[in-house]
């Protein structure tokens, strides 16, 4: 799974909300706690808007802060919002592709990917990765051997 720069700053941003939750924060407070340009985060917390992770508020006291509470929101509503579906192959969703011959079982290796993926996502909020108690199966990942490891 590739990590977009768009998705990557919508978590840190979506992070930096979560902490100071329920208060709100300008995008420049947000760019310069995450190290990350103002013009680009902008058109990130847009994008959370849309998909209602995030609520702004207007005028001199205005900024932005999460719809919900940071136990709340996972980190794959957030990757979403900003990148769309969790797994695509060639625009397709994986349930969607259809292959013949040797590879006519590769749907099912692309749906098991995607599961792989949600299993880490979706269960774990943004309130969990920012105090660092992350569910165990999440954690036990981080554990093995090779995890670290680039290949």
């Amino acid at each position: 799974m590739q990590i977009s720069a768009r998705g990557d700053y919508a978590v840190r941003a979506a992070l930096s909300l979560a902490q100071a939750h329920p208060s709100l924060m300008s995008a420049q407070a947000i760019a310069q706690d995450q190290d990350m340009p103002r013009k680009f985060l902008e058109a990130v917390l847009a994008d959370l808007r849309r998909a209602g992770v995030v609520r702004a508020q207007r005028g001199a006291e205005g900024g932005y802060t999460l719809s919900q509470s940071p136990r709340d929101v996972t980190i794959g509503q957030i990757l979403r919002a900003v990148d769309g579906p969790l797994a695509g192959v060639r625009g397709l969703r994986p349930e969607e592709t259809r292959y013949t011959g040797a590879a006519e079982n590769l749907p099912n290796l692309w749906v098991a990917v995607r599961a792989a993926v949600r299993e880490v996502v979706d269960e774990v909020s943004l309130q969990e990765l920012i105090s660092g108690r992350m569910p165990a199966h999440v954690r036990k990942l981080t554990t093995r051997p090779d995890a670290w490891q680039p290949r």
